[in-house]
């Protein structure tokens, strides 16, 4: 493939996803599940924030956990979609 058509985003040891959950729900751990593996597969970063020890994530994302941000913008909500997760950040 010539240099014109490649895609030219982060590498992927430079991406974040952010898993916004809280305790005691199992929506979050099944998304932390997809997230953890297509993160290592992938070699990207990942992070999770607890909505009950931040007011500010709270107030935000309460009605829509868990929540996966790629790179600090909203990827998706409630349930995560592996192979959605794969192209964002491939």
């Amino acid at each position: 493939m010539t240099p014109l058509f490649r895609r030219s985003g982060p590498a992927p040891q430079d991406r974040l996803v952010t898993l916004i959950r809280k305790p005691g729900c199992h929506l979050c751990d099944d998304a932390q599940v997809i997230v953890e593996k297509v993160c290592d597969e992938l070699g990207v970063s990942w992070e999770q924030k607890d909505i009950t020890e931040d007011a500010q994530l709270h107030d935000q994302y309460w009605e829509q956990i868990p929540v996966v941000l790629v790179d600090g913008e909203q990827h998706t909500f409630w349930r995560v979609n592996e192979g959605r997760l794969r192209k964002a950040l491939a």
